[in-house]
C-alpha cells in the first residue's frame, strides 16, 4: 500500500495542502476536491505523476481522475490528511 500512501501525499501535496480542501470524495474514477484557491493546486504536476490519469476543473470541483484503484487513494488521502 506504499504506492497509494505516496500518490495521496503528492496529491494533497499538489492541490495546495490541507489547508486547501474544503471537502473531498469520490466517484467510481475520480478523487473530487473542493478547493478554497483553486489556483494553489499545481494541475501539471498532477497530470504528470504515474497513477493519476488526468485532472479535470470543471463545475467548482477540482476533480483527480485516478481510475479503477480510487477508492484505496481516497482512503490514503484521509489517513494522510
Amino acid at each position: 500500500m506504499k504506492n497509494k500512501t505516496e500518490l495521496a501525499q503528492f496529491i494533497i501535496d499538489n492541490v495546495g495542502g490541507t489547508d486547501n480542501i474544503n471537502t473531498v470524495f469520490h466517484c467510481v474514477t475520480r478523487l473530487r476536491f473542493k478547493l478554497k484557491d483553486e489556483s494553489k493546486a499545481n494541475t501539471e504536476a498532477l497530470k504528470n505523476k504515474d497513477g493519476v490519469i488526468d485532472v479535470i476543473q470543471k463545475g467548482g470541483m477540482y476533480q483527480v481522475v485516478i481510475g479503477n484503484a480510487v477508492e484505496e487513494v481516497y482512503d490514503e488521502v484521509l489517513k494522510v490528511g
